[in-house]
């Protein structure tokens, strides 16, 4: 039976789509859900084994378009290990 993991990253906004780039790099996560500073839910969506290139480029542009509003967030993934 796999577990799951969480892990959180406190990133300010201009630095948001690098580390979730870097995230998805890595390649054992299954979701990512990103949180504005009183900690509401801003985005959340599962990442899947074959999500590359163009699916994964509409959700990057989401993400950075958040990045441009928001200051401080936290970014949450889960991971299955």
């Amino acid at each position: 039976m796999k577990s799951t993991t969480k892990e959180s990253f406190k990133i300010n906004g201009e630095n948001l789509i690098k580390k979730v780039k870097e995230l998805i790099e890595e390649g054992n996560i299954t979701k990512i859900t990103i949180h504005d500073k009183e900690d509401k839910e801003l985005m959340s969506f599962p990442l899947t084994f074959g999500i590359v290139g163009t699916l994964l480029a509409p959700v990057l542009a989401a993400i950075g378009a958040l990045a441009a509003i928001v200051g401080e967030c936290t970014v949450t993934v889960e991971r299955e290990e």
